[in-house]
Order: C-alpha cells, then structure tokens, then sequence
C-alpha cells in the first residue's frame, strides 16, 4: 500500500508523515531529503543549474542513499553523511529551484518509484500523489494558514540551528515561505498542487496526533470508497 503526503512548506508533512508510518508499521520516505541533498551537492560543487551538460554530469554521478543508525535516518550524498547539512538555510534558499529542474526531477522521480516497489510506505513530498505515485491507494493533502506555518518553520529553525535563526523575524520567515509557495505552485514542471482524488486536511490547530487521526479516517474512506457492494458484503458476514 502507498500513501502520499504533499502539501506546502511548513504544514507539518515530516513529522505526520513519520507518526502515520510509525502508527501502520510502514516504511517513512522524505522526498523532500532527495531534492535538499542534490541542492547540498550542487552549492558544495558550484554547479551552474543554468548549464544543463554540467547539471547532467553532476547528476550522472550522484547517489543518494538512506541508512538508518539507533531507527534515526541517515542520508548520504556520494557516500557523505549529509542529515544535517541538507537542512541548512543556504539549502533550503536553493531546493524550490533544483527541484523544478525536469533533470533533477527525471532522476529522483525514478529513485522514488524504484523504492515503492513491493513495500507499504508513506511518501511525503511536494508531487507524490499527483506525478510520481498517480494510483497511490490513499493522498492526503495538508494545508495551514500561513502565519502558523512561518512560525512552525521560525521555531524549528531557532531549536536547530539558532546561529542561522538568531537575525531572523516571523515576517521574515512568512515572506520565505509565501515565495517559496509561489514559486512551487507556479513552477511548469510538478507543480505543487492538490491532487483531484486526494484528502484534505488543515493542519493550523491540530496536533500531530489529530491530524494522524484524521488521516485514519481518510483512510477508512478511501477503503469504503473503492471497495465493490459484494466485498461490502462478504465484510459484513
């Protein structure tokens, strides 16, 4: 079974996406780790994401992968231990940007697919249940009013790396994240945006546990939803 979480910046899509995973016994994947490891990758090697042959040469050598140490995830970049580095403010600045190059996309879309292959997992990501995972079995879609998730992401940012925080204000971040919606939703190639079949669900005053909640409900629906009158009916003997 394959679940997918997408939503803008700030709605929380990590920290449910991991708590539903937990709560199924499935597999947890942050999409959004991929893309921040490529941005990492091409700010340490000063890649010109305007020059698409040295892009391609960048990304032909690339290899992501996910270990996992004490059930913390690790990501790796060419065999470099990237988990905290990825969620740098100079990352986050570039990843919108990295992510709308249809290269970068081609190559993690088709990583993406490969580890769905076979297992139950919640996917959580910008377009997982629009283009990489079309016929997921359930896509939920978190949003939240805009000042609540600026100040979610401040005080994130201000608990993990206050020395990049310490000069930052809520109108700051609220502006951040008002282009970065911007810039993801108006992007030509995987546009940020609700899939047609997906659920719903304002995150701005709930707790992980209720959106969690919410989200077994959806579940229960999409259930009911596809399944025929005769299974209905064998279910209820």
């Amino acid at each position: 079974m394959i679940i997918t979480i997408d939503g803008p910046v700030a709605t929380g899509k990590s920290t449910i996406a991991k708590r539903l995973a937990e709560s199924l016994g499935f597999i947890y994947f942050d999409t959004g780790a991929m893309y921040r490891a490529i941005a990492y990758g091409v700010l340490k090697n000063a890649v010109d994401l305007d020059d698409d042959t040295a892009l391609k040469a960048f990304l032909d050598d690339f290899v992501f992968n996910i270990k996992v140490r004490h059930r913390k995830k690790i990501y790796c970049a060419n065999g470099e231990d990237v988990t905290e580095e990825i969620r740098a403010q100079a990352v986050t600045h570039l990843v919108s940007q990295v992510a709308a190059k249809p290269l970068v996309r081609d190559k993690l879309v088709a990583i993406q697919r490969e580890l769905a292959v076979g297992v139950n997992a919640v996917f959580e990501g910008r377009d997982m249940g629009t283009v990489v995972f079309p016929d997921a079995d359930l896509k939920i879609f978190l949003e939240g009013g805009i000042e609540i998730r600026a100040q979610r992401r401040l005080d994130q940012l201000i608990k993990e790396r206050p020395e990049e925080a310490k000069d930052l204000t809520l109108g700051d971040m609220m502006k951040e994240i008002t282009e970065r919606d911007d810039f993801d939703s108006s992007r030509e190639i995987s546009p940020l945006r609700k899939a047609e079949d997906a659920f719903g669900v304002d995150t701005s005053d709930l707790s992980i546990d209720e959106v969690v909640f919410q989200i077994f409900e959806c579940k229960d629906q999409a259930k009911t939803k596809h399944t025929s009158p005769e299974e209905e009916a064998e279910n209820r003997k």
